[in-house]
């Protein structure tokens, strides 16, 4: 069974985020928030390469490679946030969100969900203006439907 491009890059996006926060980890530099700025870029690959795969099978209508966009990058934020819920769950739970509270944008105590929830609203909003950028840019390249 052939998964859609929109959930198999979206997939591609979560397996990117969780490996560079992994590797981050690992290497001791999960407390610089600059860092963690760059799971962006993988929001960026992924999106874009299901756009590329619409225009390269003739699909230049604006609107179906917008909701095709969204879905890729929504399913990448959605599995991340998943994803961070469970290892968050596996190194502690509250203690281990406290420890990242430190060094975020958090103030006071956050509880797992709260920062989940708040990450998730953070990675819809990046998402949203990933897929608007993206497709600023393929549009560029390719007559789409207009006079």
């Amino acid at each position: 069974m052939n998964l859609p491009k929109e959930i198999s890059n979206g997939l591609i996006i979560f397996i990117g985020i969780g490996a560079y926060f992994l590797l981050m980890e690992v290497l001791g530099l999960a407390d610089l928030i600059y860092l963690r700025l760059f799971n962006v870029l993988f929001v960026f690959y992924g999106t874009n390469r299901t756009l590329k795969t619409n225009f390269m099978e003739g699909k230049v209508i604006l609107v179906p490679n917008a909701v095709a966009a969204l879905l890729t990058s929504f399913t990448g934020v959605f599995l991340s946030i998943l994803g961070l819920i469970a290892y968050s769950y596996a190194q502690g739970g509250d203690a281990f969100v406290k420890s990242l509270s430190k060094t975020f944008l958090f103030g006071g105590n956050p509880s797992v969900m709260t920062y989940s929830i708040s990450l998730l609203f953070e990675g819809i909003v990046s998402a949203v203006i990933v897929t608007f950028i993206l497709l600023l840019i393929w549009e560029t390249r390719y007559a789409s439907d207009k006079h």
